[in-house]
């Protein structure tokens, strides 16, 4: 039988939340896509566009008392919530518009 790629193993994935790097190259591998490392902090716009999206991800920020991994890369990505995320984002976008 064969095994199933890193990034859909817990090998493949960061505790902290998100992909480790064994787990985004594995992906890009498997996909042909060009994953990279979570960007913390800044108005970068590949920022921006992840905490937009993931803020408006449908399911719970805990489950069991414990953070699902969406909550996990929200962190990852220096959001501490869906509704922090949200509002991060339009930050970051409002500030790069300004900057044009």
């Amino acid at each position: 039988m064969a095994k199933t790629p890193a990034w859909q193993r817990s090998e493949g994935k960061d505790p902290k939340g998100g992909l480790n790097a064994k787990g985004r190259a594995s992906y890009n591998a498997a996909t042909g896509g060009s994953l990279k490392a979570p960007v913390k902090s800044g108005d970068n716009p590949r920022r921006a566009s992840f905490l937009a999206r993931m803020g408006a991800m449908p399911g719970p920020e805990y489950k069991n008392g414990e953070p699902t991994r969406l909550l996990l890369s929200l962190r990852a990505w220096g959001a501490s919530s869906k509704a922090d995320a949200k509002a991060k984002a339009s930050a970051i976008s409002a500030r790069n518009k300004a900057r044009k």
